[in-house]
């Protein structure tokens, strides 16, 4: 949550060092974020409660997040039980991101409120991103595929 407006603080010489070696490796955490994308895809496809990201063949999508969508009415449990339940066998969801008009910041500064972006909000509420970045193993991309499923009561 952002309760203060920020700063924009310069990295430092280290840590653009570290992120100039990163970019040898970009090509590479590429492919394998694809490769976790397709078997998520594949997982959770058919399902009419879950709405995988879409994509276009005609854009190479790196998938820096995997943004499940769910709709927990029709799934029969709430937002928070499926964040507990996955963190009490060690799969650590997250929420990208909380509407900016919804950040305690700018609801105290311009008097945002619930309902002021429908979609957006909406997005949000059903929103989960799944475990997404290389080194993420195939025993952890499918314990994170039952779990969610057994979560779901698929």
């Amino acid at each position: 949550e952002m309760h203060d407006l920020g700063y924009n603080y310069r990295i430092t010489d280290f840590q653009c060092a570290l992120g100039s070696s990163q970019l040898n490796k970009l090509d590479r955490f590429v492919v394998e974020r694809r490769k976790i994308a397709r078997f998520y895809d594949q997982m959770f496809s058919g399902f009419d409660f879950l709405t995988i990201p879409r994509s276009q063949k005609s854009i190479c999508h790196a998938y820096h997040l995997y943004p499940l969508q769910v709709d927990f009415e029709k799934a029969g449990i709430n937002k928070s039980l499926v964040f507990a339940q996955l963190n009490a066998v060690g799969v650590n969801l997250q929420v990208h991101y909380i509407p900016v008009h919804l950040q305690p910041y700018y609801r105290r500064e311009y008097g945002f409120e619930r309902g002021n972006y429908p979609i957006s909000e909406a997005f949000y509420e059903r929103e989960i991103s799944l475990p997404m970045f290389p080194g993420v193993t195939d025993e952890i991309q499918k314990t994170v595929v039952s779990q969610i499923k057994k979560s779901l009561c698929v």
